[in-house]
């Protein structure tokens, strides 16, 4: 086993779902890891099943490709996570000269709809001109809807995104509905959708600079590191100061006391330079949002242990 590539046990994990992490890169570290590898992956199985409803978990060790899966092929509804591949696509258009980050977009009133939204908040009777890199900024780092329906208008609508990000993802993430249409009915929000090691994948080329202009990759990871919402969950029990590029998503609850998504994606710095790509996705759970929450920072803080403890 120890002679299969890393892209083979990634091809394995997202062809059965299975968490797998790949040996030979491992092997240098494991000794040294707070937690042996067979009792690592019998701890995130447990911890995964506190929620109920379906985890999904994806991670990579960016520097040296170990990678590990749980529930790979559900189909995970994104909520406002889905502000990153939109922020990408943005940015991507920022780079073809057809946007200007420093470009003045006009809010009117009506496009302040009665939705979370500090854009709205602040400025209740729209009129008003704003950065497209503040807009970028709302609904990333802020999580504002509509801020982020607004960006979806520049780039063209759902579709434009979607085709944008498969192109470079995969095809196992969909975009078809904005905020606002999300808000119409429960059953439209699991139409924005992505397994985790799609996800994991486009955190991977965000990390990787490919896809971006060097000014553009900064800005956006340096919005995501930003992000105030769900300091519970991928930071919740990191070191304080870690520095996490992250974007949250998060549903209602319905009458039935389920919760169709608690999420947060992103990358963490490790103690010596290194980074640790994580997606935790917790969907259709009846749990306290304690629960849900603290399930995805318990997840976050087995990695982080494996491998601050394995590179020092």
């Amino acid at each position: 086993m120890n002679n299969i590539s890393i892209k083979t046990f990634t091809r394995l994990a997202s062809i059965i779902g299975i968490g797998l992490i790949s040996l030979p890169a491992m092997s240098q570290t494991i000794h040294q890891a707070k937690y042996p590898l067979q009792a690592m992956r019998q701890k995130i199985t447990k911890i995964s099943q506190a929620p109920g409803g379906t985890v999904g978990i994806a991670v990579m060790h960016l520097e040296t490709g170990d990678t590990f899966t749980l529930n790979n092929t559900h189909h995970f509804p994104m909520q406002s996570v889905f502000k990153f591949p939109l922020a990408f696509h943005i940015m991507h258009l920022v780079d073809e000269k057809k946007l200007s980050l420093t470009q003045k977009v006009h809010i009117d009133k009506k496009d302040l709809k009665p939705t979370y939204s500090p854009i709205k908040d602040k400025y209740p009777e729209g009129n008003i001109d704003l950065p497209l890199k503040e807009l970028i900024s709302y609904s990333v780092s802020l999580s504002d809807n509509n801020a982020c329906d607004i960006l979806f208008r520049l780039a063209g609508g759902t579709a434009k995104t979607n085709a944008y990000i498969q192109k470079i993802a995969g095809k196992q993430i969909a975009i078809a509905a904005n905020e606002e249409e999300m808000s119409k009915a429960w059953e439209v929000q699991y139409t924005n959708w992505c397994t985790p090691y799609t996800m994991l994948t486009l955190l991977q080329t965000l990390h990787e600079g490919k896809q971006l202009s060097a000014a553009s990759h900064e800005f956006l990871l340096r919005t995501m590191e930003e992000t105030s919402t769900g300091p519970k969950r991928l930071k919740g029990k990191l070191p304080e100061g870690t520095v996490v590029a992250h974007k949250t998503g998060t549903s209602n609850t319905n009458d039935k006391g389920i919760t169709a998504a608690t999420n947060d994606v992103g990358i963490i710095t490790l103690p010596n330079g290194q980074h640790l790509a994580i997606v935790v996705l917790v969907s259709d759970s009846p749990a306290s949002q304690d629960i849900r929450e603290g399930t995805i920072a318990n997840i976050a803080e087995i990695f982080w242990d494996h491998y601050a403890y394995g590179s020092r």
